[in-house]
């Protein structure tokens, strides 16, 4: 069996690749084990290093990796560059910050010594999707191997060009062999691959970047294995707008939030919701920025919003506006597929939104977004809240106490006071309710992925003082 992979823009074939057949599964498997067991030995510095190195083979094989991207998903050849160049930006954060984060941490007690050290779990088996295909795998590759854990890499069906390609670079950039490995699968396949890998005891823990559906499919089977998971999964992202906000820069972030990377980012803005006072004078500014996008072939310099990655997710995005628009939404901009080759959609904005239409109740993926009333702040968080997913949040006042104050009442993992949220590797990122649980980067990332152990070291005795220390 073989993976297809299409060019979104023409909807033409690109490539096909083998699937892992079970015995190559194995192998990658035995593999990866044995590199886990030398690597987690070497010194943290000489891990470090090698990330590093990482770093500037991404850099060195940009235009590569960039052309790659857009080819197997669509996104405009600006975000791809941008993306892979985040990606060694955040290697060459955990080469700098990543052994002082490891240094054990020593705790006060009676004994001659008490050490909190990290022990890296083994090996990490990394479920990624199509959207990001560079940075979803690096976020979780950077800090697990400086760690001391190796990965393995299930990618999108869809993106198994740009997989097989990352993990040549990392070839080149001198990780040994077995700590970074591809498994390729199909869609049809990737259910029974998953609970292969994940059941393995060779595996260790499993991270996931993916929808609520597949994120609890994973954790139900790494529960039965008793494995450690992160599930970073989807997002209804709110961006508020408060009635002494600057609309002007509002409008422009809100724009770029929703509609970069063709709208297919779990943290893209997915509901504007902006005070009754000011929302006339705010959607007019936020259609003058709509209107600026361009749309196109995403090889071409200068667009702004590609196709989908694929025909279901135009149809699936087309079917969410069709059905809210049948149900009282109206239409401010776009609203359809252009008469051309290619999975493309009109970046659209939808007004007259209220609960229960497709496009509040479930995930947009892809350039529509729909604006919500709110009669005050108060009203506004309580729409924003109004969600299972948790992910994001933006919040824009003139007040940045206010605005922190909202801040810490939403139900989210992340938000932007008078911005929009983007994932940091120096801040550490995931989300709450139905978008997951468990963080990436920053120190609680790198944490995420090893045994928390206590080293208590007593003189040769045996304990004395304090009684309590000796009772369970």
């Amino acid at each position: 069996m073989s993976v297809q992979t299409s060019d979104p823009a023409t909807g033409q074939p690109l490539a096909a690749y083998e699937e892992a057949s079970p015995d190559e599964v194995d192998t990658i498997l035995t593999r990866a084990h044995a590199a886990a067991a030398a690597w987690r030995l070497t010194p943290p510095t000489e891990r470090a290093e090698s990330v590093r190195q990482l770093a500037g083979s991404l850099r060195g094989r940009r235009e590569e990796l960039a052309l790659m991207a857009t080819r197997e998903m669509g996104k405009p050849l600006v975000d791809s560059r941008a993306e892979v160049e985040k990606c060694a930006w955040a290697c060459e954060w955990f080469a700098d910050h990543g052994p002082e984060m490891l240094e054990p941490d020593p705790v006060e007690t009676e004994p001659v010594r008490s050490n909190v050290v990290y022990v890296p779990l083994g090996v990490l088996f990394a479920i990624m999707p199509w959207n990001f295909p560079y940075w979803q795998v690096v976020r979780a590759l950077a800090p697990a191997v400086t760690a001391g854990n190796v990965v393995v890499l299930k990618h999108a069906p869809s993106t198994t060009g740009c997989g097989l390609l990352l993990a040549d670079v990392a070839s080149d950039a001198g990780l040994p062999p077995g700590v970074f490995s591809v498994l390729v699968g199909g869609f049809e396949r990737t259910p029974e691959l998953s609970e292969r890998v994940i059941s393995d005891d060779r595996v260790a823990a499993v991270t996931i970047t993916g929808s609520t559906g597949g994120g609890r499919a994973v954790a139900a089977i790494a529960g039965r294995a008793l494995k450690k998971t992160v599930l970073e999964l989807g997002g209804s992202d709110p961006f508020i707008v408060l009635a002494d906000a600057d609309l002007d820069a509002a409008a422009a972030w809100a724009a770029r939030s929703r509609f970069q990377n063709t709208g297919q980012s779990c943290i893209a803005t997915k509901r504007i919701i902006v005070e009754d006072q000011v929302a006339g004078e705010f959607t007019e500014r936020l259609l003058e920025h709509v209107a600026q996008l361009r749309i196109g072939d995403p090889k071409e310099e200068g667009v702004t919003v590609g196709p989908l990655a694929r025909e279901d997710l135009r149809d699936a995005l087309a079917r969410q506006v069709r059905e809210s628009v049948e149900q009282g939404a109206r239409v401010l901009a776009g609203g359809r597929a252009p008469d051309r080759p290619g999975f493309y959609y009109e970046p659209t904005v939808l007004d007259q939104v209220s609960a229960g239409m497709p496009v509040l109740t479930e995930e947009v993926f892809g350039p529509a977004v729909p604006l919500i009333r709110a009669a005050d702040a108060d009203d506004a968080v309580r729409l924003a809240n109004a969600s299972r997913l948790g992910l994001g949040s933006n919040v824009w006042t003139s007040d940045l106490a206010l605005g922190e104050a909202i801040a810490v009442r939403l139900d989210a993992g992340h938000t932007a006071v008078n911005g929009m949220t983007a994932s940091d590797p120096r801040l550490p990122f995931g989300g709450v309710k139905d978008s997951g649980y468990g963080r990436e980067l920053s120190s609680q990332g790198i944490h995420e992925f090893v045994n928390v152990h206590t080293v208590v070291v007593d003189g040769p005795a045996g304990p004395s003082g304090n009684r309590q220390t000796t009772i369970e």
